[in-house]
């Protein structure tokens, strides 16, 4: 399977495994394909080998030549942290990633420094919105443009901020530990040195408002998954809950110009406080915006046309979609404003599904409830990413360990944070993991997401990844009367969820949820209980129902 996956000269070739064992009895030779173009193992005592090529010589057809395959490179795709780790000691991105997917990133990488160096050269400022699909690299490409602007300046001149503090955290923590590691100096001195890297985003906001008139040291920031920056009202909530101290201290006429802004607004107003040029850089996830007061990149737009119209814009092409915008059009987004399209700013190529770049779109269609292109792809994606799904969660565990045993995979149990009954079966979402630890530690941590006793929710898992996922489904997010229902567990019943924006939310945290595993999932639907008026069968039969119909695997 690796050679299938990693190996250049392997892909798209037919690979039979031959184990000889030179005193077994002679065993029958069965042609029997494994998944995708590998075939199951063929036993032989080394008698019969002779027989055992001319069999298989019909099914392999390519010709194999003997020094370009020995001399093929051999590239593991690598997690966002192992990832991170190699781009953070200088290497190249081709380095880490096959051609394919390297290429995606490079031409992205490429035009966005281009961008760069014509905004400094012209003295202007400029705004790149970089789209993809789940898993495509947009966190790795982010960090990428971050280390290539470093590495230029020989000085801190650019910085990777998010507002998702787990990925935050748990990158900091595996770039400290590999720097420790590496160089010998404390894990202090470590984790300061990272800081200036990678940021959370409300340190930087905070140092706006402490800062006020003076422009960041950075000239070149990047925000990951900038669909989730806050609108008006809740920024406005935040800052006068916790920042009460910060907003006292401004005058009276810059109290109100703040808390009358956008999260992206004040960002933005932050950078084009620079004389005479800056860069943001804005990585976008369609359907990626999962909580209260994320605004999505509609609120970018709004920024730029009410006080940054001198701005120039750079978006892609697939930046029109519904899963970026919406319900909104183009003539709402973008008039007014300096607006380029380049179709390098959009990733297609999925990484964190290297077994499948469809797995994204199967995702998509059975949120959707579009059965008949969910079962399309589902038959396309599952002979090389299986995903399957049972009613026993230990069944479920056992599966993804089973997977897991040939190499060093990692695998989690992750459920969404609303599914507040799944804690019948042992799954308390309630309690939170920490991530760190979640990620990183080993199996002998009963806190690491190998030992699968403690959950994480879509707000700890979302940018990061797993190669095997657990995923429970809880009556939250339900299939009633052909369609998907939301609700929300209040007391001891159910609330069906009527804000639209509500809905959004829940929908696009299964959508986090499917979309974490590298190399394949399986789904935990829990049979319910007729004595227990919160988990009736009928809350799980019926997406149960739906998902045989897609045609999933039951284990």
């Amino acid at each position: 399977m690796d050679l299938s996956f990693f190996h250049e000269e392997s892909r798209d070739k037919e690979i039979v495994p031959v184990l000889i064992a030179t005193h077994a009895e002679k065993k029958e030779i069965n042609i029997c394909p494994y998944r995708g173009k590998v075939y199951d193992v063929v036993l032989s005592n080394g008698k019969n080998l002779a027989y055992i090529f001319k069999r298989f010589d019909s099914c392999c057809g390519k010709e194999i030549f003997l020094k370009k395959w020995m001399d093929s490179q051999y590239r593991p795709v690598p997690d966002i942290v192992e990832a991170a780790k190699k781009l953070y000691i200088d290497h190249n991105i081709r380095e880490i990633y096959r051609n394919e997917s390297a290429e995606n990133l490079d031409k992205t990488t490429q035009i966005v420094q281009e961008i760069i160096e014509k905004t400094r050269i012209k003295k202007e400022k400029a705004i790149c919105f970089i789209t993809g699909v789940p898993g495509a690299g947009k966190t790795l490409a982010g960090l990428n443009i971050a280390v290539k602007n470093q590495q230029a300046s020989g000085q801190r001149y650019s910085c990777f901020l998010s507002g998702n503090q787990p990925l935050v955290s748990v990158l900091k923590e595996a770039l400290a530990e590999d720097e420790c590691q590496r160089t010998g100096i404390r894990i202090s001195q470590a984790r300061e040195k990272v800081k200036s890297f990678i940021q959370i985003i409300h340190h930087f906001r905070d140092m706006a408002l402490t800062q006020i008139d003076l422009p960041p040291v950075d000239r070149v920031v990047i925000f990951d998954e900038a669909q989730r920056a806050w609108h008006r009202d809740k920024l406005s909530r935040f800052m006068k809950e916790k920042k009460g101290k910060i907003l006292d201290g401004l005058k009276e006429s810059k109290r109100y110009e703040i808390l009358d802004m956008s999260e992206p607004e004040l960002l933005i107003d932050y950078m084009n406080r620079h004389q005479d040029w800056s860069v943001i850089v804005c990585l976008v996830g369609g359907g990626q915006d999962i909580n209260d007061g994320e605004a999505g990149i509609s609120e970018w737009f709004k920024a730029l046309k009410k006080s940054f119209s001198n701005w120039k814009v750079y978006i892609s092409d697939k930046i029109t979609d519904r899963e970026y915008i919406g319900e909104k059009t183009l003539e709402e987004l973008f008039s007014d404003l300096q607006v380029s399209v380049v179709e390098a700013l959009h990733l297609s190529v999925s990484l964190r599904s290297f077994r499948s770049e469809k797995v994204s779109e199967f995702v998509q269609s059975l949120l959707d409830n579009d059965l008949n292109r969910a079962k399309r792809l589902y038959q396309e994606t599952s002979k090389i990413y299986p995903i399957c799904m049972t009613r026993n969660l230990e069944t479920a565990k056992n599966w993804v360990k089973e997977r897991a045993r040939y190499r060093k995979n990692r695998y989690g149990l992750i459920a969404g944070s609303k599914a507040r009954r799944l804690r019948a079966q042992g799954i308390w979402v309630e309690l939170s993991c920490t991530p760190e630890k979640w990620f990183l530690s080993g199996k002998d941590n009963i806190k690491s997401s190998y030992c699968m006793e403690e959950v994480a929710t879509e707000f700890d898992i979302q940018g990061l990844e797993l190669d095997w996922c657990v995923i429970g489904w809880d009556a939250d997010y339900r299939y009633e009367n052909d369609h998907f229902e939301c609700y929300s567990c209040i007391g001891s019943g159910w609330k069906k969820i009527r804000k639209e924006t509500d809905r959004h939310y829940l929908k696009n945290a299964y959508r986090v949820l499917l979309t974490r595993a590298r190399e394949g999932f399986v789904l935990f639907i829990p049979e319910g209980s007729d004595q227990d008026q919160t988990r009736l069968c009928a809350f799980y039969d019926g997406l149960w129902q739906y998902l045989k119909r897609i045609g999933i695997i039951e284990l």
